[in-house]
């Protein structure tokens, strides 16, 4: 508005000035004729209006001046409140705001509250942490999806890697809530992406061809201190099965249903096979099922654990491996049979085993194990719901 008022005098001391100079010069002209002719002219009608039209010429000055200083006050003006709109954006996403869109988001809702309940185990005084939603970025879209990545508390509450992947649904229908499955890394400070590239792939023609219902998929880094953390895991199942930092979040940031074991899986490849059996096996109130590909287990260990978990959930599990992997069906048909043989949940567990993949190279087996275990985990969770 200041800059619109400064225009008007601007623009009649700019035609004033030229009018006074062309009089100024036109009587300047009529003295040098009459010089010439030696007549005498009077001069003070020329300084008169030579004068004005310097008046007017600073005044067109000072008037420039102060609209460009008005134009530029305007944006310096308007760089604070962006940037308090930036940093205000900043720590909305740390205390409540998510991802949307681009970046995915949404509040925590009421849905997510029996979180702080069910991420505690049985017998435990420590609450489990409120739900936190965390800022993630957008790092590519494969499979037609969208993969983000943030970092968030471990167990051992430090921050780790995360990394989130979005179906096409998921933009698609505002309104909808996914079920999540969440992915185990096998490799100290990676995510299982990383480990195994394609799992999007088989993800998402999963999903596309209607053998899967679409769902989240978070793969959490793997943690560090040793070289096989999912060897580890086997022994000490608690320490990825009761992730209530990462199940929180993940709540709290984007539309999932509620977590439960009507709505989380787990799933590993290979080396992250071990985790995701512990997950379900240890904890199969909170995961509803799991799918373990080409894994090798520690089959005492995972007994014991199976028998510990909750007395009144049956945990379901899928071993897959591809019909040329000899070593990997006998690994889980003697985890199938140890855990028939234990006590407890163990020997409730419904395990299933897959071993009619055949492909001409071991990555399209690995992509076909893949679709095979999104498809159970995705059929498995949609009857529990």
């Amino acid at each position: 508005m200041v800059r619109s008022l400064l225009v008007v005098p601007l623009l009649a001391a700019a035609g004033g000035g030229v009018w006074l100079a062309r009089g100024a010069l036109l009587r300047w002209r009529d003295l040098r004729a009459a010089e010439t002719y030696e007549l005498t002219g009077d001069q003070r009608p020329m300084l008169l209006r030579a004068a004005g039209a310097m008046v007017c010429g600073v005044c067109v000055t000072a008037l420039t001046l102060l609209t460009a200083l008005g134009t530029f006050g305007g944006l310096g003006a308007q760089d604070p409140r962006s940037g308090s709109a930036e940093f205000g954006a900043d720590s909305d996403a740390a205390v409540g705001s998510g991802a949307e869109g681009a970046r995915p988001a949404a509040p925590p809702t009421p849905e997510a509250a029996p979180v702080t309940v069910s991420a505690t185990p049985a017998g435990a005084t420590t609450p489990a942490p409120a739900p936190v939603a965390s800022r993630f970025d957008s790092v590519g879209h494969p499979a037609g999806g969208e993969l983000l990545q943030s970092a968030v508390l471990g167990p051992d509450g430090h921050p780790r890697n995360v990394r989130v992947w979005l179906p096409a649904q998921y933009a698609a229908d505002p309104n909808a809530r996914f079920p999540v499955v969440v992915m185990h890394a096998a490799t100290p400070r990676k995510t299982a992406d990383v480990e195994v590239p394609d799992v999007f792939e088989g993800l998402g023609s999963a999903v596309q061809t209607g053998k899967a219902r679409p769902f989240i998929l978070v793969a959490p880094e793997a943690p560090n201190g040793t070289a096989h953390p999912c060897e580890l895991v086997a022994a000490a199942p608690q320490a990825v099965a009761d992730d209530a930092a990462l199940r929180t979040t993940i709540a709290a940031t984007f539309r999932t249903l509620p977590p439960g074991p009507a709505s989380w899986g787990a799933l590993g490849v290979e080396g992250g096979a071990p985790c995701a059996a512990a997950a379900a096996l240890a904890r199969p109130d909170l995961y509803g099922a799991a799918a373990a590909v080409s894994g090798r287990y520690d089959n005492a260990a995972l007994a014991q654990t199976g028998a510990e978990a909750p007395a009144n959930a049956a945990p379901k599990l899928l071993l897959a491996a591809a019909k040329a992997d000899s070593a990997g069906l006998d690994a889980a048909r003697k985890l199938q049979a140890a855990l028939r043989g234990g006590t407890g949940a163990a020997a409730r567990a419904d395990v299933r085993i897959s071993d009619n993949v055949q492909d001409y190279t071991a990555d399209r087996e690995r992509l076909r194990l893949v679709r095979q275990a999104a498809q159970y985990l995705a059929e498995t969770l949609a009857k529990a719901s």
